[in-house]
C-alpha cells in the first residue's frame, strides 16, 4: 500500500459524556474520566454503549460464520471433486487475512477504524454468497481467499478501533469480552453446521450464514456510520514505513502457494511450495516493524511474541485432532469437545486477566501465558505415546487455550501502548499478520518434521510425537523474550 495521507485531527466527542484526550508516552489516550461519571461505570455505560454493542455483534456473527463453515469444508470439497486440493481451500482464508490485515490496518490509520470494519462486513457477507453458489474448487477457494481478506480487515478494525475508542484502562476488558463473543459459536457452530450439511447441504449452511449475517452487518454498518472515531494525529516524521500493497499481494500470494505446495509430493508441488517461501522470505519483513526478527524491545518484540504463541497454538489445534481422528479412531464427536473446551478455556482465562488489577504488568502475564503453553505442548507428545488415553491429547488443547487466552489481550494491549501516535491501525496490522505467518510456519514446519519421519518408516507415534516435540522451541522462546515486549 502507497504512503496513506496523515490523520486530520480527531473528530468532535460523539456525547458531552466523551473523556478528552491527551498526550500519555508517545501517543493519544483518553483521559480517565472523574470518579461517579458515566464513562466511569464501563464498556456499558452510556459513552460505550453504542461502540460495546456494535464490538460485540461483529465478534459474534465472525465467530458463528468462521467456526460453522469450516467443519463443511472437506463436505463442499468432495462434492466438487476437488479433494487433492483441500488445503489450498483450508489454507487460502489464513493466506488472504494477511493482504487484508495490511488493508484494514492502514485504512483505519487513515480514517478510523469504523470504516475498514463496515467494509469488512459488508464483504463477508458478499463472499458467503460466492462460495454457496460455486460450481467448482477454484470458485469455493476464490470464495475463501476473499473471506480472508474481509476477516483480515475486521480483526485489525476491531483492534484498532478498541484503541481509537476506549480509554487504557478498559482497553483489557473490551479484549476480554471480544473473546467472550466467540463462546456460544464455538458450541453451537461446528455441530449446527454439521447436522445442516448432513441434512440438506452445505451449500444451505453458507446461504443460512449470509442470511443470519446480513441485517446485523447494516446495522452495524448504520451504527458505526453514526459514530466519530479517528485516528490521532500522525507524527510528521513517521518512523514505521507503511508497506506498499504489491508487498502484502507478494506475501499472501506466497502464502497461498505454500498452501497449494503441500497438497502433493510431486516437482509441480515441490516448485509451487518453493516459491511460495521464496516470497515470504524476501517480502514478508517489509510488512512487520523493524527489528521484529531479532525482538528489539517494545512493538517488534511484541510483534513477533504474537506470531510464536499463535504458530503453537494452532498447530496443536490442527494436528492434535489430525492424530485422534486418523491414529487412534476416536469418534468426531470427542474432538469436537476439545475444540468446545477449548474455546471455553480461552474465553475464562481471557476474562481473568482482564479483572486483573491495571498495575499488574501486561509482560508477566505473557510469561505465564507461554509457560502454559509449553506444558500443552509436553501434554501433547506424551499423548502421543502408544497406549496412552485420547484425553490426555485432547486436554493439551484446552491447556494451550488457557495460556492463549492471557497471552493473546495482553500482547493486543502491549501492541497499542507501543503503537506511534496515530498509528493503532498499524500496529494492529503487524500482529494480525505475523500472527497469520507464525501459524502458517510453524505449522508448515511441524507438517514438514511428521512427514519426514514417516518418510524414514517410522510409525505415526514417533511423527506425532516429534513434531508437538518441535513446538517446545517457539514456546519457550516467546517465553524468554516476553519482557522485551514490557510497556515503558
Amino acid at each position: 500500500m502507497t504512503d496513506a495521507p496523515k490523520s486530520t485531527s480527531p473528530a468532535p466527542p460523539a456525547t458531552s459524556a466523551e473523556p478528552a484526550t491527551a498526550r500519555h508516552g508517545g501517543r493519544t489516550t483518553p483521559d480517565l474520566p472523574p470518579p461517579g461519571s458515566e464513562a466511569a461505570e464501563g464498556l456499558f455505560s452510556r459513552t460505550y454503549l453504542a461502540a460495546t454493542s456494535s464490538f460485540a455483534a461483529v465478534m459474534f456473527l465472525t465467530g458463528l460464520a468462521a467456526l460453522a463453515v469450516v467443519p463443511t469444508l472437506p463436505t463442499a470439497a468432495q462434492d466438487l471433486d476437488g479433494v487433492s486440493l483441500f488445503p489450498l481451500v483450508a489454507g487460502c482464508f489464513v493466506a488472504a487475512s494477511l493482504l487484508g490485515g495490511v488493508l484494514g490496518g492502514h485504512w483505519a490509520d487513515r480514517a478510523g477504524a469504523h470504516r475498514p470494519l463496515a467494509v469488512g462486513m459488508v464483504l463477508a457477507v458478499v463472499t458467503l454468497l460466492v462460495s454457496a453458489a460455486s460450481t467448482s474448487i477454484w470458485q469455493l477457494a476464490a470464495g475463501r481467499f476473499v473471506d480472508g481478506v474481509a476477516g483480515g480487515m475486521i480483526a485489525v478494525a476491531i483492534n484498532a478501533a478498541i484503541g481509537q475508542a476506549y480509554p487504557d484502562r478498559l482497553q483489557p476488558r473490551a479484549l476480554a469480552l471480544m473473546s467472550a463473543c466467540w463462546i456460544i459459536p464455538s458450541l453451537v457452530g461446528p455441530p449446527l453446521a454439521g447436522l445442516v450439511a448432513e441434512w440438506w447441504s452445505w451449500r444451505v449452511v453458507f446461504y443460512g450464514l449470509a442470511a443470519l449475517t446480513a441485517l446485523p452487518a447494516l446495522a452495524v454498518v448504520a451504527v458505526l456510520r453514526g459514530r466519530s472515531w479517528r485516528a490521532a494525529p500522525a507524527p510528521s516524521e513517521e518512523s514505521t514505513p507503511r508497506p506498499a500493497l504489491m508487498v502484502a499481494v507478494a506475501v499472501s500470494v506466497g502464502a497461498a502457494l505454500g498452501q497449494y505446495g503441500a497438497s502433493g509430493w510431486d516437482t509441480r508441488h515441490l516448485l509451487f511450495a518453493a516459491g511460495g517461501l521464496a516470497l515470504l522470505v524476501l517480502f514478508a519483513s517489509q510488512l512487520l516493524p523493524t527489528g521484529t526478527w531479532r525482538a528489539a524491545h517494545g512493538l517488534p518484540a511484541t510483534v513477533l511474541l504474537r506470531g510464536l504463541s499463535s504458530g503453537v497454538f494452532f498447530t496443536l489445534e490442527a494436528l492434535v485432532p489430525l492424530m485422534l481422528v486418523t491414529g487412534r479412531d476416536v469418534a468426531p464427536v470427542v474432538t469436537g469437545l476439545a475444540f468446545t473446551g477449548a474455546a471455553l478455556a480461552w474465553a475464562a482465562s481471557s476474562w481473568v486477566q482482564g479483572r486483573l488489577p491495571e498495575r499488574t504488568p501486561r509482560h508477566r502475564l505473557v510469561v505465564v501465558g507461554a509457560s502454559i503453553q509449553a506444558g500443552a505442548v509436553a501434554i501433547a507428545v506424551v499423548g502421543s505415546l502408544p497406549g496412552t488415553s485420547p484425553v490426555i491429547a485432547a486436554s493439551s488443547m484446552v491447556v494451550a487455550a488457557v495460556g492463549m487466552g492471557l497471552l493473546a489481550p495482553s500482547l493486543t494491549v502491549l501492541s497499542l501502548s507501543h503503537a506511534p501516535t496515530g498509528r493503532q491501525g498499524y500496529a494492529s496490522s503487524a500482529m494480525q499478520t505475523n500472527q497469520n505467518l507464525g501459524q502458517i510456519l510453524i505449522l508448515g514446519v511441524a507438517s514438514a518434521v511428521f512427514n519426514a519421519f514417516l518418510g524414514v518408516g517410522s510409525n505415526d507415534h514417533a511423527g506425532y510425537a516429534a513434531a508437538f516435540g518441535l513446538l517446545l522451541v517457539p514456546g519457550v522462546l516467546a517465553a524468554l523474550l516476553a519482557t522485551r515486549a514490557r510497556s515503558a
